[in-house]
């Protein structure tokens, strides 16, 4: 019988065995007819806890069962037949179990699908810049070709590779940051050498674009000042990079009580209203974008700001051109 490989069972009939023999007489002592009635009972209690334990291991097995099914896969399972006491607890958490193993599942496999997708847009967003230098390096093997030409094909080749240098980093730095690998520091600083700092390498574009910067903040930013100045100089980019020839980009900043307030206008084209859902999505190039773009800038901005509990927006200004507004929440950084 399967049931009496079991130990435990075995120790509780060695132990009910002896207080039935104990039992059985000490009844005979005082009375045979209590002694038999005795033996009768204690067999009757026997039989009866025995099937009732193996009523009980039968639904334990089937439980068993049924959880190896759905460690495989399968579905359907039905555990609301384990009405029984102890069952019903296990039963419970099991189901408890078995609900978070499958959203698991689920954002594992959201996650396989998402790196998939990225590792396609990463591989898409390289092979054209790596098509081209391909290409650069065949007219540089050319015996016929020019100094001068061979000059200008390498400035095109240095400009090929800083925005692969880019891409890359900015790639890693994404990565970091999704997978939470970062440690915000707080800091603080005058809002205006944050503007400031931020800006300077963008400054020399900017004039040769003949564009102009103005900066107006009052206030002391709380935060992680080199991750903030990658997320704004990013913002202040892609202002640039839709603002005409003689454009204007301002920058405005205040504190209250509440947030601290970063607003970043431009004098371009402003957004199309198709852009503006997708604009802080990753790989996402709206239909005004540089054919340089990567799509990836606004992405990076969004995931910096986000990550130190802000929150940053885009919309159109009335008189036109972008608006970004971006809020940073010191109580909660």
């Amino acid at each position: 019988m399967n049931l009496l490989r079991n130990l435990e069972i075995c120790r509780f009939l060695a132990f009910h065995l002896v207080l039935a023999v104990l039992a059985t007489v000490a009844a005979f002592v005082w009375n045979p007819a209590f002694g038999w009635f005795t033996i009768v009972l204690c067999i009757l209690f026997t039989v009866l806890h025995l099937l009732s334990t193996r009523s009980r291991y039968r639904r334990i097995a089937a439980l068993s069962a049924d959880l190896d099914r759905v460690l495989h896969g399968q579905d359907g399972v039905d555990l609301d037949r384990y009405e029984e006491g102890e069952l019903a607890i296990l039963q419970s958490e099991i189901r408890k179990m078995i609900i978070r193993l499958r959203e698991q599942q689920q954002n594992l496999q959201q996650d396989k699908i998402y790196l998939a997708d990225s590792i396609a847009d990463v591989s898409h967003q390289l092979r054209t810049p790596l098509t081209t230098i391909n290409l650069l390096v065949s007219f540089l093997s050319e015996p016929d070709c020019s100094a001068e030409r061979r000059l200008k094909l390498a400035r095109e080749l240095c400009g090929l590779l800083s925005r692969i240098d880019w891409l890359i980093t900015a790639l890693l730095k994404l990565s970091k940051l999704d997978a939470g690998t970062v440690q915000f520091r707080r800091e603080t600083l005058p809002m205006a050498d944050l503007l400031h700092q931020a800006a300077e390498p963008l400054l020399v574009p900017m004039e040769l674009r003949d564009q102009t910067l103005t900066v107006e903040a009052d206030g002391t930013f709380t935060g992680d000042i080199a991750w903030t100045q990658e997320a704004l100089a990013n913002v202040l980019k892609n202002c640039m990079e839709h603002t005409p020839s003689g454009g204007m980009i301002s920058v405005t900043a205040t504190e209250t009580a509440l947030y601290q307030e970063i607003r970043i206008a431009d004098t371009g084209c402003g957004i199309d209203p198709m852009d503006l859902p997708h604009i802080f999505e990753r790989f996402y190039k709206g239909k005004d974008a540089d054919d340089k773009s990567f799509g990836i800038g606004l992405a990076l901005a969004r995931r910096i700001i986000t990550n130190q509990d802000g929150t940053i927006k885009a919309e159109n200004r009335p008189e036109g051109g972008a608006l970004f507004t971006i809020r940073f929440y010191p109580g909660t950084v």
